[in-house]
């Protein structure tokens, strides 16, 4: 009889030839605890081969989906459909883990399974920045560390604190529960990955590990500050379909919400700004058509969101204002990590 393994990861990958190697070579340290799920996402150049050969060497760890191309958000849910695990965490081809800190998740979630488990496993970070010092964001100044609570103990984020997506392991059920559903040939969707699912969350557990290497330094990465200009509409949409899965003041605890309108507070800061930036009569006109979305759709939203510092920056007129808004902008993208 087979046991579910604790965590799935799933790996989606497209022409990653170049770095999956790194991603996956660590895990081949592990036994089926773990299951890794590589998406090769319509590949042109060896990604599949690279990966078939990983769940050749071990077919009790890796499995690999061949797909044509759906994007990031489509590898994403092609991996999630097809996980078995109790736990689900996303590894970008580009990024990895570490070994010892993987260690410690799993041994984590070995003792957290006979008291029922949690909805979520908070860890820290590492921005690797090529070229540049590496930046490690953590979370011991909100969250208790080593112990399962709930969004009562969870203590104001600050601005350098913001939930990625390489700092989330879900409750692969819950998840599933919340009927998340990333759009397809679309960049950006990790902010859909973190607040969809956090809005069901309840019982948290923070390890004080650092865990996810994030890579930053491709100038074809989607956070590349060119890219992302020209990638708006993308960055406009996924702030769209956050801001409509918001839930109502009152009917989440008051941590989580704090937490989810601090999330989309700069989010919609970046988005603004990139739309100055982008600098066209049609990029100001669907700023202003945004807010304008926001103001009748989350009313309560738009008050808070226009209060904030990234709220009123993003929003001033005039050359004057998208000077002030880029200044925002680079103030945002360090909060975030982008550079």
């Amino acid at each position: 009889m087979s046991v579910n393994p604790l965590l799935s990861i799933v790996v989606p990958a497209y022409d990653a030839a170049d770095y999956l190697d790194r991603a996956l070579a660590p895990l081949a340290r592990f036994d089926a605890r773990i299951e890794v799920i590589v998406v090769d996402d319509g590949s042109r150049d060896a990604t599949g081969s690279i990966a078939d050969a990983y769940a050749a060497r071990r077919p009790d760890v890796f499995r690999v989906i061949h797909q044509a191309n759906r994007g990031h958000g489509g590898a994403i849910m092609t991996g999630l459909g097809d996980a078995r695990g109790l736990y689900l965490k996303v590894l970008d081809a580009d990024d990895w883990f570490d070994p010892a800190a993987l260690a410690t998740l799993l041994s984590t979630i070995e003792r957290l399974e006979p008291a029922g488990g949690v909805d979520a496993i908070l860890t820290n970070y590492v921005h690797e920045r090529a070229g540049r010092k590496t930046k490690r964001t953590r979370y011991r100044s909100v969250m208790p560390a080593g112990r399962t609570f709930g969004w009562d103990e969870v203590a104001r984020f600050g601005r350098r604190q913001y939930l990625m997506m390489h700092a989330i392991v879900y409750r692969t059920s819950l998840v599933r529960r919340s009927g998340l559903d990333l759009p397809e040939h679309t960049f950006y969707v990790d902010n859909l990955f973190v607040t969809v699912p956090l809005a069901l969350t309840r019982r948290l557990h923070y390890i004080d590990v650092d865990l996810y290497r994030y890579f930053i330094g491709r100038v074809d990465q989607s956070v590349n500050d060119a890219v992302m200009v020209r990638r708006v509409d993308q960055q406009v949409r996924v702030n769209r379909l956050v801001l409509r899965a918001l839930p109502d003041p009152g009917t989440v605890p008051d941590g989580l919400y704090g937490y989810l309108m601090h999330h989309v507070e700069v989010l919609c800061g970046i988005t603004c700004a990139i739309l100055a930036r982008a600098g066209t009569q049609a990029h100001l006109a669907e700023r202003r058509a945004l807010w304008t979305d926001i103001k009748r759709e989350t009313p309560w939203a738009y008050a808070r969101l226009r209060r904030g510092i990234i709220g009123t920056s993003a929003n001033l007129p005039g050359p004057v204002g998208r000077r002030m808004t880029n200044i925002t902008y680079s103030v945002a993208r360090r909060v975030v990590g982008f550079s």
